[in-house]
């Protein structure tokens, strides 16, 4: 049997019910499931990363979109709270939009 030691979502343990297959779980405490979540961001961008086309590339920013949902959760907050941040921050900084590369500055 193989040994995931993993976060999964929510309905993968009903999922894997309906094949017939067994399997064991445990719930995570906070500390543990902000740790995992961390864990399956990075999980995640790497798949994001390795993606091969567009399709799969929209999969995976998904992916990464819910783990930042839960995230924000953890941290007492909530996805429109991210989203205001980072008007601001735009407002403020700039998105990424115009492809600058910033190469040096002179000190």
């Amino acid at each position: 049997m193989p040994i995931h030691n993993k976060l999964v979502r929510d309905r993968i343990p009903e999922i894997i019910e309906s094949a017939s297959k067994k399997f064991s779980t445990r719930i995570l405490n906070e500390e543990e499931y902000i740790t995992e979540l961390k864990k399956k961001s990075f999980e995640e961008l790497q798949e994001y990363m390795e993606a091969a086309n567009n399709s799969d590339a929209i999969e995976e920013l998904a992916d990464l979109l819910e783990i930042m949902h839960a995230l924000a959760e953890c941290h007492g907050s909530s996805i429109e709270e991210v989203e205001r941040v980072r008007q601001e921050k735009a407002a403020k900084r700039g998105g990424f939009r115009e492809k600058i590369f910033l190469i040096q500055v002179e000190d």
